[in-house]
């Protein structure tokens, strides 16, 4: 409990103390890899009681406003795919609410539900409530009685990051789920209890009363001396006094055995004010900020995918490296813009020519040869024997988004910057500066997100409204939980007020970057006394970060997520064998002669995956040569199959989904499906995504997989490898989305890049032969933006006109009718191979290096390993030369007949870990074909 919590005073009459979690990232700054993991952590103890189907099935609800990224966080280490949402005490514009209820003990009571799907809490599984503390169980108990009214089901559970209620509110609980007629779990990672004196509410209520009523002063941490600054007063119109940061909130300290809060003055930062600059995030189209109107499998991708850009920008408007943040106040880069006077409309940066603000666009004096200081105000300058320390903010219920930018630029700094998450809250509390005490500084600034009418109006309107009225323009009857919330006609918070950001001030930040949604950005915002005054009144740079904040209304013309084809109406295998996860493109012209397109991506003017190769016309001579190679391989690559496909069941079983990637890696995910339905009676799921070297994995199909299947039960599989570029790939794209494992299980493995496959032997696998004619009439995948959108799958085209040469089934039923011959054999592999060392050496890759050197090439994507991949060359690009390992054999028949056939020197040779290796003419220019000379040595 003690390493969880810390303990504070409210400014609240109802309760006065306040449990302050110490892993959360609300009131107290930690490092976001902690505060995430606390979330899974609680995530998988609920995962543990439900067991992995019905926490899958489970909806998560997390309470505002502290526990909306909690919620989240909890939701995805539950593996639920049903979604999550949150409660808010915003009203949104157009938006109904489903219902509402109160927390009685809060400092603000009221709370709303506003899904843009209302089926998403009408569901029969299991509801999740998550909250940061579990203290009594009344907002619980008020929440699950209304839910439960409008729609019963027969399991809720409550999570909790501590569970602190005594006896008497366990008993209520158990009481209350025994009169519903529902089990109520409680699950916690931590219980215990607070004593508190009979009198705690009176003394408190003392303390705030004789401590507490402020001239807006901020604490500092510890030392002697005064806030100072070069300029005007920092609080000018905002009531500060001169020598205080602006509009702050007083510091209680305390003092000798009595503890007794009184102001105090602390270190100020000399110089001028903080810089303060906006970063456009880019922030992807369509994307909730959180859960407020609901946040599933699909948001989490999307979301996931776009992190790793949005830290970069925000790196590269900190500094040009990590280790420089905050060197200089104006050292930012080009895509950070000056925030303007109000709500960033007119570019003029905050305080260079305004006298209210005192700022001037450098660095503080003496800035770098500032000594570190974490407890006082100090400079906020990293000096020499620390790194840079860094806060992102997020504001009141945006919590998740700023949470995972955070973790994102702590896992890209590594440790060159201290990385740190917290958000501003609505909870009014005293500060009091104690190493013992949860809030040692606090910062006091007006509401930014209520417009001045509303505020006006939520003010006259503050008092709670029974939650037992009916909603008058909600849902029908029945469908929604009565409450006495109207459909407001703005957004706005449900009142005005003040708003708190703790233990920021005085804490040694180099740099803040606060991160708010669009409805917050306000001229309030950016007055003088308002959020991003104070903290440029405390740190040396500030970094504002808007994040759209989404209306159900307005985006409600945004595209539906694609969904999956099937064959026969795109390719020719059944529809049981595989969904592809893309989109398509049969209708479009997308193929170019195989020398133009060449000639195009070495001159770096176009990319492989945005056009398509003419499709290969085999000779009769070539097609014996696959029906001769098909016939001698069958049985081999039978057991190939068994053994890879039993290798993933012993490790990734019970029912792992199968991803192959198109199309190469189709034909062998739907044999290894055909195997475990042969075998052990499972249907497994197959999909078929694309993967594009240089631009990554399709994010949209990602999205698709974590809405419909645990990400963990995802398995890649593609047919072979050759020097490991997919495979590097595959894990470099799958890094931004943990939840998948970022392996693949392929049919064969002579570069010993992976660690699942049937073999290492390198031989023909003959469905690298050809082209769509042996993977569904499926063409290689597209993506062009100008064919594939933001939420599209990736393209491809369905050859229907070649369905008379088509040998997709043929070479699929070949191989799966030698399943029961090699079943034993196959096993008896895929034993072997478990307690096998199957580390991958990459010893191909440092062939294909050593070859790229000896023939003076000097790009390894011209190098292309393999019997399979040097057929690929063959067939769709401009080839220099083949290298077979002499005494290759039968394996290398179509080969030579290829490169014959295209005018091309084989070149036998020793010690080649492949069968052979196809090289791509280096340096292409139109007319250069085979080995005319033109390129290198």
């Amino acid at each position: 409990m003690r390493d969880l919590l810390g303990l504070a005073l409210r400014r609240n009459p109802k309760r006065a103390h306040l449990l302050v979690s110490t892993v959360l990232g609300k009131h107290v700054p930690q490092r976001p890899s902690v505060v995430l993991g606390a979330g899974h952590r609680l995530g998988e103890r609920v995962r543990a009681l439900l067991g992995a189907r019905e926490a899958a099935r489970a909806v998560v609800l997390g309470f505002a406003e502290t526990a909306t990224g909690l919620g989240l966080t909890a939701a995805h280490g539950m593996g639920s795919r049903a979604g999550a949402l949150h409660s808010t005490r915003r009203r949104v514009a157009g938006v109904r609410p489903f219902g509402g209820f109160e927390e009685e003990h809060s400092h603000a009571t009221s709370h709303l539900l506003l899904p843009e799907d209302p089926g998403i809490l009408r569901g029969d599984g299991p509801l999740v409530l998550v909250d940061d503390e579990l203290s009594t169980g009344r907002t619980v108990r008020n929440t699950v009685a209304a839910l439960h009214a409008v729609h019963p089901r027969d399991r809720y559970v409550v999570a909790a990051l501590v569970d602190t209620r005594g006896e008497a509110d366990v008993a209520a609980l158990e009481k209350f789920a025994a009169e519903l007629g529902a089990r109520v779990d409680v699950v916690a990672l931590a219980r215990g209890r607070v004593g508190l004196p009979d009198d705690v509410l009176e003394r408190g209520r003392a303390l705030v009363e004789r401590h507490g009523a402020g001239t807006g002063a901020a604490s500092a941490g510890t030392g002697t001396g005064t806030w100072t600054w070069t300029g005007t007063e920092p609080g000018a119109g905002t009531g500060a006094e001169p020598g205080t940061c602006a509009g702050a909130e007083p510091v209680a300290d305390r003092e000798g055995s009595g503890a007794v809060p009184r102001q105090v003055s602390r270190p100020g930062r000399t110089g001028p004010r903080g810089a303060i600059r906006r970063v456009d995030l880019c922030w992807p189209e369509g994307l909730p900020d959180g859960a407020r109107h609901g946040f599933g499998p699909r948001e989490q991708t999307r979301l996931e995918a776009a992190l790793p850009g949005m830290a970069e920008r925000l790196l590269t408007a900190l500094g040009p490296e990590a280790g420089t943040v905050g060197a200089e106040a104006g050292a930012v880069g080009p895509e950070a813009a000056t925030v303007g006077a109000e709500a960033g409309t007119d570019g003029t940066a905050i305080g260079a020519d305004r006298t209210e603000a005192g700022t001037k666009e450098t660095a503080p004096a003496g800035a770098k040869e500032a000594a570190p200081d974490r407890t006082g105000a100090g400079t906020g300058r990293a000096g020499a024997g620390r790194p840079p320390r860094v806060l992102v903010l997020g504001n009141e219920e945006l919590m998740y988004a700023p949470l995972l930018l955070a973790r994102a630029l702590e896992e890209r700094t590594e440790g060159r910057a201290e990385i740190l998450f917290s958000t501003t809250t609505r909870s009014p509390v005293l500060p009091v500066d104690d190493p013992g005490y949860a809030i040692r500084t606090a910062l006091r600034f007006p509401a930014h997100d209520v417009p001045e009418a509303d505020g006006a109006r939520d003010a006259r309107n503050a008092a709670p409204t029974p939650n037992a009225a009916p909603t008058p323009n909600a849902a029908p009857a029945g469908d929604a939980i009565p409450t006495g919330d109207a459909a407001p006609t703005s957004d706005a918070p449900a009142g005005p007020g003040e708003r708190y950001a703790y233990n920021v001030a005085g804490q040694g930040f180099d740099a803040v970057v606060a991160v708010v949604d669009s409805v917050g950005d306000t001229p309030a915002l950016h007055a003088p006394g308002g959020l991003l005054d104070q903290l440029a009144g405390c740190v040396p740079t500030v970094l504002l970060a808007v994040v759209p904040a989404y209306a159900p209304e307005r985006d409600a013309g945004r595209p539906r997520p694609p969904q999956p084809l099937y064959g026969p109406a795109f390719s020719s295998y059944p529809r049981e064998d595989v969904a592809w996860l893309l989109r398509d493109l049969s209708d479009v012209a997308l193929e170019a002669p195989t020398e133009e397109r060449e000639e195009a991506i070495q001159a770096g003017g176009a990319h492989y995956a945005e056009s398509l190769p003419v499709e290969y016309q085999p000779s009769p001579e070539y097609q014996r040569l696959f029906h001769s190679a098909l016939d001698a391989s069958a049985e081999r690559l039978a057991r190939a199959v068994g053994t890879v496909t039993e290798t993933v069941l012993a490790e990734r079983g019970p029912r792992p989904v199968l991803v192959s990637l198109a199309r190469a890696g189709t034909p062998v995910g739907v044999l290894m499906r055909r195997w475990a339905r042969q075998a052990h009676g499972l249907d497994l799921p197959h999909y078929a995504v694309s993967i594009v070297r240089g631009r990554g994995i399709d994010t949209n199909a990602l999205a698709h997989l974590a809405a419909h299947h645990d990400p963990a039960d995802v398995v890649f599989v593609d047919g072979w490898t050759g020097k490991g570029a997919i495979t590097r790939e595959l894990a470099e794209a799958l890094a931004a989305h943990p939840r998948f494992v970022p392996e693949l299980a392929v049919l064969a493995d002579p570069g010993s890049c992976v660690s699942t496959f049937g073999t290492r032997e390198d031989y023909l696998i003959p469905s690298a032969c050809l082209n769509s004619t042996v993977s569904g009439l499926i063409s290689r995948t597209v993506l062009r933006a100008d064919l594939v959108g933001p939420h599209d799958f990736h393209g491809a085209k369905f050859y229907r006109e070649l369905a008379g040469s088509d040998l997709s089934r043929h070479f699929v039923d070949t191989v799966a009718g030698h399943f029961p011959a090699v079943r034993q054999a196959a096993l008896r592999d895929a034993a072997a191979l478990a307690t096998a060392d199957r580390t991958p050496t990459w010893a191909g890759w440092r062939a294909v290096e050593e070859i790229s050197e000896a023939y003076g090439i000097g790009d390894v994507n011209l190098i292309k390993p393999g019997v399979g991949e040097t057929t690929r060359v063959l067939l769709r690009r401009v080839p220099w030369r083949v290298l077979a390992r002499r005494g290759a054999g039968a394996d290398l028949d179509h080969v030579r007949l290829l490169a014959r056939q295209r005018g091309v020197p084989v070149e036998e040779t020793d010690d080649l870990p492949y069968s052979c290796v196809g090289l791509i003419h280096p340096r292409y220019t139109r007319g250069a074909t085979g080995a005319d000379g033109k390129a290198a040595r």
